[in-house]
């Protein structure tokens, strides 16, 4: 098969579309002849050699695809030879084809072409399992998403309105904001002109946002409490604004708050599987009703990774990005 490799660390001009020995599916595991993958930052990190794959897994990015089932490994039950499906990944969403732990494969949406289906098990897993089975959040609540604009944001805004949540955005610009404000925003915040603490108090009526989904880290720590609610919940799960920062233990304490920090490649198997089902359960009707939808801004072949790497670099996109196999054009 063929697939992005990354012989030497660097721009996205490391990323080589090579031929390569073909997965072969294990225990448990099904193979699939992808369609489509999705690129995330975490790709982008993995490229410049600071973010390897998990111990086992495929040494190509790609955290996330959508395919059709070839093959099987022993001990797979509950789907067939040329079922569409999409899938969680370690890695290998890169490649023509890949081996999927049977626990991360989700069927396709009804209603839903097969190549957008693979923008959704990536923000879908990571945005059910940290604010709504990590962080709880409740109807009537306030959502405080970072990056509305992006992959996650659009996903978040969604499924925030979806179970009667106030959602509020930070973007860079008006045209990003617009779009979130589409999707179902309520509170659009500029980061480049706005400071996030003063617009959701204002918002709140002084009483700050009850969970708040951080893709920044270390850079919005201190604010990020600041803007928490009593019994706020703050969800670490990007750290694009540094790794180490100041924690108020007495402010988090006088707000009865708490804070998380996760990722969801390192997960054990049974973890990774424990989300899937729980996304499969309560976000796959709303994808099928129509209720939440995923957003891609644009589709590249996969031996084009590169460009699609600049686009996520230059941050002008909205939504997710994708990239496409033979497989899919074909069908």
């Amino acid at each position: 098969m063929r697939a992005i490799t990354i012989p030497e660390p660097g721009g996205p001009e490391a990323l080589v579309w090579s031929e390569v020995p073909d997965p072969v599916p294990g225990e448990g595991e099904v193979l699939v002849d992808v369609a489509a993958g999705a690129v995330n930052r975490a790709d982008l990190l993995q490229r410049r050699g600071f973010y390897d794959p998990p111990p086992g897994s495929s040494p190509y990015p790609g955290l996330e695809c959508s395919g059709r089932i070839a093959a099987f490994g022993p001990g797979v039950s509950g789907w067939t030879v040329g079922d569409e499906v999409c899938a969680l990944l370690a890695g290998g969403g890169y490649a023509e084809k890949v081996a999927v732990p049977a626990g991360q494969l989700l069927p396709v949406p009804k209603g839903l072409d097969l190549v957008t289906a693979a923008a959704l098990p990536e923000v879908t897993a990571t945005v059910w399992s940290n604010v709504f089975m990590i962080a709880h959040l409740r109807p009537g609540e306030t959502l405080l998403v970072h990056g509305g604009a992006s992959g996650i944001g659009t996903m978040a805004i969604q499924l925030g309105k979806a179970v009667g949540a106030r959602v509020a955005v930070t973007a860079g610009g008006p045209e990003k904001l617009a779009r979130c404000a589409e999707l179902g925003a309520d509170i659009l915040i500029d980061y480049r002109t706005q400071d996030f603490v003063d617009e959701v108090r204002a918002a709140t009526g002084g009483a700050g946002a009850d969970v708040i989904l951080d893709i920044m880290g270390a850079k919005y720590l201190e604010r990020n409490v600041k803007a928490l609610a009593v019994n706020g919940r703050l969800a670490v799960i990007g750290l694009q604004g540094g790794v180490k920062g100041e924690l108020d233990l007495g402010k988090l304490l006088s707000k009865r708050a708490a804070v998380t920090a996760t990722s969801l490649r390192q997960r054990p198997l049974e973890e990774k599987a424990a989300i899937v089902a729980a996304v499969r359960e309560h976000v796959w009707p709303l994808v099928e009703a129509g209720t939440v939808r995923p957003v891609v801004d644009r589709t590249f072949p996969m031996e084009r990774a590169a460009e699609a790497h600049r686009v996520l670099e230059d941050s002008t996109h909205v939504g997710k990005v994708l990239l496409t196999t033979d497989t899919a054009t074909s069908a």
